[in-house]
């Protein structure tokens, strides 16, 4: 008995070592396939109802405000804005025009992605909006995308991704700063397509 309780271990700890290499290898490749394809600025963008951006960049602000002044959409919801700061001191660092003036609105609700989306979801329905331009970092996208998604499965969301300031996300194999930035990215954004598509299922 010994001797069968022994092999029924063993064969138990092969059993379970085999599934965490199994594991980890579908971990390391969906992150090699997750950062390899992520998607790249676009020379240009069809029009839509809205534009969203998400705060925690310039680039995605700069975007944004310029996307708006060019036309691209009627208005434009700045989302996840610090509560202390203004529609005068975005405006200036975006280089807002009168389009700005008219057209932009601020979200101080949103403290994170799923925030965003909310906040997002609330706005575009209060205008009857039923298509939007979704600004935000390249990285950042693929869980945007998937948080949007699910609370706005009619909604057509044109992805506008940028490059951010300070990450140069072109060599990231070889810099540790933008490796880390895509792993803990990578890490949410299993997160937030598990919860979305499995947990949370889209909204109808």
């Amino acid at each position: 008995m010994k001797k069968e309780d022994a092999l029924q271990k063993s064969s138990a700890t092969r059993r379970v070592l085999g599934s965490a290499v199994a594991l980890a290898f579908a971990y390391m490749a969906g992150f090699f396939l997750y950062a390899f394809s992520l998607p790249k600025t676009p020379e240009s963008v069809d029009k839509a109802d809205a534009i969203v951006a998400l705060t925690g960049g310039d680039a995605r602000l700069d975007a944004a405000v310029n996307l708006l002044e060019h036309g691209k959409a009627k208005r434009l919801l700045i989302s996840g804005v610090h509560p202390s700061t203004t529609k005068a001191v975005l405006k200036k660092l975006a280089h807002g025009g009168r389009r700005f003036d008219c057209c932009a609105d601020l979200g101080f609700s949103a403290a994170n992605t799923r925030g965003n989306a909310e906040e997002a979801a609330d706005w575009m329905t209060t205008h009857h909006f039923r298509s939007l331009i979704l600004v935000t970092a390249r990285y950042h996208m693929p869980r945007s995308l998937a948080e949007f998604g699910a609370d706005m499965p009619k909604t057509r969301i044109v992805p506008y991704p940028v490059d951010p300031n300070s990450i140069d996300l072109d060599g990231w194999w070889h810099n540790g700063r933008a490796l880390r930035v895509l792993h803990a990215e990578y890490a949410k954004f299993l997160a937030s397509f598990i919860i979305t598509r499995i947990v949370r299922k889209p909204a109808t």
